[in-house]
């Protein structure tokens, strides 16, 4: 498939507004408390049956700072001994989980995610993934896509190496800008030499995948300030890049509140900084897989993108398309044959669910023929940028122009525009379209909604 994204701010402008970003279908908004824990094990029966490999996400909640921008379900505190009661609980829903799954079933893809992992001391995460080895079968040759998120500012002399003994391959460094200005304004101070010293010991360990997030729409920035931290970055060269764009809804997260609303670009200066990164990225050897990630053009997820086989979940895009996804902890979402299921949302609720013991899920969404052909459609554009007709007929039994005889009518408009292409067989994202990737996928959510407020800007 083609690298190029045509960045037309005109039409940008006409099509701005807030959308889901479809890590999921039906999207987390949709999940309520009709599901519950025996929906789940019923789910996981099925799961069993199939067969499939897996994918094992772990949440650890903890922050020793707070960063003004983050919208994560995070506690931030100074005191690591809170740490420990919260994996004892963690412990027991690894077990639980575990004891469900039929042994023979191998973890490919295993992630760490927070909140700040590393905010557990390196005998934890040690014991952590001891016990996660001890019930789940887990790779011991360093085949599997093992990753950890990292906060540079939270490594220790040893954490790195130890990290890499106990099987993590890839790393992803927490950045958001070089600027020390920019830095200060969103409350995480980070030393440039800070986060490369950490990228270059990675790469001395051996850790064979390094990404870094970006993000774009923060206090201060300027086009000129963004292009020197992405001109460092690029001299970096870390295999995958995230670059988000920064969401300001302090009425619903509290940290932002602390963000000067005057200080943040305008919507014509984000536009440009988009614009910029794409053009720096794709110039420099970056494949623009969409929905703000890049990958270098020999990475095995630009790889998976042009062969066709690149999936998309709640950790953003993956080589594994063909695994049930388990995730333990707080807040963690989980997806089996049935549907998504999701665990509580505070530590207090967690740790109390666990002791009676029981599985801490809370809600969900139960999957429907319908949800199932419309989250494969949206799979396909928002991984391929493109959709063939015929492979979602045959897959489904259904005839797709009768099926979806509203959303290609919808689509006509968008097709004028020069988005995207109609075939008789299919549909192709064009390179003015690819941006606007998630407005075209919106036309196949049934669910959406006019509430617009309840999401994030799209662009």
């Amino acid at each position: 498939m083609s690298n190029t994204v045509d960045f037309d701010a005109e039409l940008i402008r006409r099509y701005a507004g807030s959308g889901p970003r479809y890590t999921s279908y039906p999207t987390a908004m949709e999940f309520t408390p009709a599901v519950g824990e025996q929906d789940y094990l019923a789910w996981v029966k099925e799961s069993n049956l199939r067969g499939r490999p897996l994918s094992l996400y772990v949440h650890i909640p903890f922050c020793a700072h707070v960063c003004y921008y983050c919208a994560c379900n995070k506690i931030v505190t100074a005191d690591r001994s809170r740490a420990q009661p919260y994996l004892d609980s963690l412990y027991r829903e690894i077990r639980l989980q575990a004891s469900l799954v039929d042994p023979g079933r191998r973890v490919e893809q295993l992630h760490w995610g927070g909140g700040t992992p590393t905010f557990l001391s390196e005998q934890q995460m040690c014991d952590l993934m001891r016990v996660l080895g001890e019930n789940f079968y887990l790779h011991e040759d360093d085949s599997g896509e093992y990753s950890i998120e990292i906060d540079p500012r939270e490594l220790r002399e040893h954490t790195l190496p130890v990290l890499r003994d106990i099987g993590f391959n890839r790393v992803s460094l927490g950045v958001q800008d070089f600027n020390p200005k920019v830095q200060e304004a969103v409350h995480r101070i980070q030393p440039e030499e800070q986060t490369l010293g950490a990228l270059r010991q990675a790469r001395e360990l051996g850790f064979r995948s390094i990404n870094i997030d970006l993000m774009y729409g923060l206090p201060l920035q300027t086009l000129e300030s963004f292009s020197e931290t992405l001109d460092k970055v690029i001299d970096a060269r870390p295999e995958r890049l995230s670059v988000f764009n920064y969401a300001h809804l302090p009425e619903r997260f509290k940290p932002q509140r602390r963000i000067n609303r005057e200080d943040l670009p305008d919507a014509e200066v984000k536009l440009a900084i988009l614009a910029l990164t794409i053009e720096k990225l794709i110039a420099a050897g970056y494949q623009y897989i969409g929905m703000d990630h890049f990958a270098l053009l020999d990475d095995e997820l630009a790889e998976a993108q042009r062969t066709g086989t690149l999936h998309r979940n709640f950790q953003g895009y993956s080589t594994h398309a063909d695994s049930d996804l388990i995730s333990v902890g707080v807040s963690a979402i989980s997806l089996m044959p049935g549907g998504y299921s999701q665990n509580c949302m505070t530590v207090e609720e967690y740790i109390r669910d666990l002791d009676e013991p029981h599985l801490p899920i809370v809600r969900g969404v139960a999957l429907n023929d319908d949800d199932r052909v419309r989250g494969e459609v949206i799979q396909q554009l928002i991984c391929n940028n493109t959709l063939d007709m015929r492979r979602i007929e045959n897959e489904f039994g259904i005839q797709f122009r009768e099926y979806f005889a509203s959303e290609l009518e919808q689509l006509e408009g968008m097709a004028e525009d020069g988005l995207i292409l109609v075939g008789d067989h299919g549909l192709e994202v064009t390179a003015k379209g690819r941006l606007l990737i998630r407005n075209i996928c919106r036309v196949f959510d049934r669910y959406r909604v006019e509430e617009e407020e309840r999401f994030s800007k799209m662009i």
